[in-house]
């Protein structure tokens, strides 16, 4: 949409004209040559001297250049703009953070895929948290792997392919075969306080117990609920396994009930995707949008077109100058010398 800055500029084009209509016309007076022989130039110039003033006017292309001229100027001076199409930007309004484990007993294979084909815990998680992540377009997403340590292998992002690229590269024992819980918690805290937003969601996804974090996950609950974390904990796998290896589900429960997040178990990829299902719905896709319309001066246009036409006509004077001079060389007497006696 085409508008003018300042378009009471606009009320300067009728200036011209009421100049002239209301000014007095310009007189000028100019001493006149007397000729002695003006009879006999008259004669052989053939051409009869008249008396009275002198008129200068000027032709029609002149009259319409300065008028177009007049008018580019004003148009430039009153700024004409270009309003273009909004412009919305869509400003995520969560964070979310994925922890998964990667301690070795993610290498038991107890889950059957898409295909019906028996898998391993890890590919079972990344095939379902995966089509997780495609849905969440609008939040910026962070991934934080763990084992022996825990380790940030995403910061948060809106680009979601990276995520899914990277989680697809995760492999098991990668960061050691132990279950760093709590520490994995506390690094996701670290990566929280970054954050702008209100909206700060965890989901931590493990199939064993904490093997000794410097920081308890029950503690790292507590600082996550006062640095307003959300933490929902996924529990994969056999919870009646004993040993180092035995799924700690009341320790997950608790860490869930203190930040105000869910406490999931699933024992396969039905129960897998269900879980993220529950999760899509209760953390539904929130974005603040952001619009504004782009504005591109136009003024250049018309200015420069004005000057041009300018020099056209400067250009035409000289060339009706240079043509005139010619037309009167070309037809003025030539006298007879006088031969000196």
């Amino acid at each position: 949409m085409l508008f003018f800055a300042s378009s009471w500029l606009l009320l300067l084009l009728p200036l011209p004209w009421l100049i002239r209509r209301l000014l007095p016309t310009h007189h000028e007076r100019k001493t006149a040559v007397r000729v002695p022989f003006m009879q006999r130039l008259a004669q052989l110039t053939k051409l009869r001297p008249d008396g009275g003033a002198a008129v200068a006017s000027r032709s029609r292309w002149q009259w319409l250049i300065l008028a177009l001229a007049w008018l580019l100027t004003i148009l430039a001076l009153a700024r004409p703009q270009w309003l273009h199409e909004p412009i919305v930007k869509e400003l995520p309004m969560r964070d979310l953070l994925v922890a998964v484990d990667l301690s070795g007993s993610m290498e038991t294979q107890d889950f059957t895929d898409a295909k019906g084909n028996i898998v391993d815990r890890l590919s079972a998680v990344k095939q379902v948290l995966d089509s997780f992540l495609a849905k969440r377009d609008g939040d910026r997403v962070g991934l934080i792997l763990f084992g022996s340590a825990a380790f940030v292998q995403v910061p948060f992002t809106a680009d979601l392919a990276v995520v899914r690229e990277l989680l697809d590269e995760a492999q098991i024992r990668m960061l050691g075969p132990r279950t760093m819980l709590g520490d994995a918690m506390g690094l996701a805290i670290n990566q929280f306080e970054r954050s702008e937003v209100d909206d700060r969601v965890l989901i931590v996804l493990t199939d064993g117990n904490d093997t000794g974090s410097l920081i308890p996950p029950e503690r790292a609950a507590d600082i996550a609920r006062d640095n307003n974390v959300v933490v929902h904990t996924i529990a994969i796998g056999d919870p009646t396994i004993a040993g180092e290896q035995a799924l700690d589900e009341k320790s997950l429960q608790l860490i869930a009930s203190i930040t105000g997040g869910g406490y999931f178990h699933a024992n396969d990829t039905e129960e897998l995707e269900s879980i993220y299902q529950h999760l899509d719905d209760i953390n539904p896709r929130e974005v603040e949008t952001l619009s504004y319309r782009p504005l591109s001066d136009l003024y250049h246009w018309p200015l420069a077109l004005s000057l041009l036409l300018t020099l056209i006509y400067v250009l035409l004077l000289e060339l009706r100058l240079r043509m005139q001079e010619r037309e009167l060389a070309k037809d003025a007497p030539v006298f007879p010398a006088e031969v000196a006696e």
